[in-house]
């Protein structure tokens, strides 16, 4: 069954916007009915506080809120009734295609400079990151996860168990919040989540809102329902979300200088597109092999736990990961291990869309395929340094063949 969310914060957020959209300039004379809506706004997000604790857009929301309350001297007292639905004027942002130059990132950040790095972060299938700096690694976090958090935007994954009881997970919801930017972007939130892939922000628009350089944030739908892409050229940075399957897959394409632009270094501990993922949350054998018995045993018992949808041999998961990735890289070696972990053909496609995302946002097309692991886990954990990817795999598969004796 596909992920249902309690919290009805995007609701709020649509019912701000409406109630407040269609108006470049507050005027004075409108000041009291914005207040009235930003109240509004505030009471709907306390109705439906208990069930966003730890839901990003929620808490992005409370502090946005209390910030235009300071900006617009509103009291916190008085009418809360919702406020007449605007509609847009003619030559409404949306439809402007003027920016002003701060609003292009490669044209005012490095007018008098060398033209910036580019980096490359990805999250597909069980899930496997490469990082910003080409770190590749497989990885459990199960449930909410920060991807990205910088001055500019924060990122945030929800990644459940593909079946019940298994170690395998993948990313069922996606949170974007593209913050507020000097004239060219209002504070944007895209969500998505698994059968709901929406090719607009959650308060309705396609761009960044009532601002001059609107429409230096954009989001394109690419195939509908399974394809968006987000350009926000004010911070030079390209978003590609992908549904396949039931599940999500994240590209990112950014400049060096805007991932590094946070306040607090030491805070990014848990940024796990620029620190990977912690130790305790790689995947190692011993780990995947305990989880795969203890699935093996629930099912001797009984039939509480469904089946994968088809049973993938070692030499049946490579030939089909062949047909879509012909590089025996990591992204071949993902395929298979996530054919022999989960029995979904989707995990197939999944790494095949990441590898094609790569080539369209990695700036380095001498590093597009990785072919061993940048990163070595902690002793204890798999295999030791330098152990090829084919073993890796083959490991695997006899520790699935030695379940199956058992």
């Amino acid at each position: 069954p596909a992920v249902t969310s309690p919290c009805k914060i995007l609701k709020c957020n649509s019912e701000f916007w409406a109630a407040t959209s269609g108006s470049h300039h507050l005027g004075t004379e409108e000041a009291p009915e914005f207040c009235t809506a930003l109240r509004a706004y505030a009471h709907c997000t306390r109705r439906t506080a208990r069930t966003c604790r730890g839901d990003l857009a929620y808490h992005s929301a409370v502090h946005g809120i209390d910030d235009l309350m300071d900006q617009h001297n509103c009291s916190k007292d008085g009418p809360t009734s919702q406020p007449r639905l605007r509609t847009f004027p003619p030559g409404d942002s949306q439809e402007r295609s003027d920016s002003p130059e701060i609003c292009h990132y490669e044209k005012s950040f490095h007018k008098h400079s060398a033209a910036p790095n580019y980096t490359h972060c990805g999250l597909f299938g069980d899930p496997h990151l490469r990082t910003f700096t080409d770190t590749f690694q497989t990885c459990k976090v199960q449930g909410a996860w920060p991807l990205i958090d910088n001055n500019y935007l924060n990122v945030q994954v929800t990644n459940t168990p593909v079946l019940p009881g298994s170690a395998a997970t993948a990313t069922s919801k996606l949170t974007i919040i593209f913050k507020s930017f000097q004239e060219c972007v209002d504070q944007k939130v895209y969500q998505a989540e698994m059968d709901e892939l929406p090719a607009a922000f959650a308060d309705g628009s396609k761009n960044g809102g009532d601002k001059h350089g609107a429409n230096s944030l954009k989001i394109t739908e690419k195939v509908s329902g399974q394809h968006i892409e987000i350009q926000a050229k004010y911070i030079g940075t390209t978003i590609v979300v992908r549904q396949v399957g039931r599940y999500l897959t994240f590209a990112v394409r950014m400049p060096e200088e805007v991932v590094n632009a946070v306040e607090d270094r030491d805070s990014q501990g848990l940024y796990l597109c620029l620190r990977g993922c912690p130790l305790n949350q790689q995947i190692d054998f011993q780990t995947v092999r305990s989880a795969q018995a203890t699935e093996g045993r629930a099912r001797r018992k009984g039939p509480s736990l469904p089946a994968p949808p088809e049973a993938f041999t070692y030499e049946t998961a490579t030939a089909k990961c062949r047909e879509k990735l012909p590089v025996e890289d990591l992204y071949f070696q993902s395929c298979v291990f996530d054919l022999l972990t989960t029995g979904d053909v989707n995990f197939m496609l999944a790494a095949y869309y990441a590898f094609e995302d790569v080539k369209m946002l990695h700036s380095n097309k001498d590093k597009l395929h990785l072919y061993e692991r940048t990163r070595d886990l902690a002793p204890g954990n798999t295999a030791p340094s330098g152990t090829p990817p084919a073993l890796w795999v083959v490991l695997l598969c006899l520790s699935q063949c030695w379940l199956g004796l058992l």
